[in-house]
């Protein structure tokens, strides 16, 4: 890699770093090819992204951010998995340590926090964006539908006892 290379590489890390709601920091030894298609493939279909770097540039990427201290993880060969979902990407790299023990969580960093490893569970734990909207629609039209259900009841009651009236008059 040359100069004008490893600058767009820097360039590149530092916006992953700064867009991103969450980022993963995983060692990947031993992994093998279409283990890590699976995992770039899970996390695009999370709405996130697999990015493997040097660690040398990426702590460069790192210098004057909220999340410097990030670049201790970053030793030896590491994988970073990132989303702008703040869960997304902690939710992927989860699921596939689950079952490939190559794969070792090291810790990352969700906003301007850094995460050990506990820290990448309990977020993975969280519900994803998706879900915490789809709650909330759901809190949103439950009123409605109360609301809804509360005034047609009392037309359907009329109903009922004009209909009663009319079989006792008849």
């Amino acid at each position: 890699m040359d100069r004008a290379q490893k600058e767009k590489v820097v360039d590149e890390l530092g916006q992953i770093f700064e867009s991103s709601g969450v980022v993963v920091v995983a060692h990947y030894t031993g992994l093998t090819v279409a283990e890590m298609q699976d995992l770039r493939a899970r996390a695009s279909e999370a709405g996130g992204a697999v990015r493997v770097a040097k660690n040398r540039l990426a702590k460069i990427a790192l210098e004057g951010t909220a999340i410097s201290e990030m670049g201790e993880l970053l030793t030896g060969m590491t994988v970073l998995t990132f989303s702008e979902d703040p869960v997304a990407a902690a939710k992927v790299a989860e699921d596939f340590a689950k079952g490939n023990d190559k794969f070792q969580i090291l810790g990352g960093a969700m906003g301007g926090d850094i995460l050990d490893r506990a820290g990448v569970t309990a977020v993975s734990k969280l519900p994803s964006r998706d879900e915490l909207l789809a709650t909330i629609a759901g809190m949103i039209g439950a009123p409605a539908s109360n609301i809804a259900g509360a005034i047609g009841a009392p037309a359907s009651n009329i109903a009922s006892i004009l209909s009663t009236i009319e079989e006792k008059a008849a």
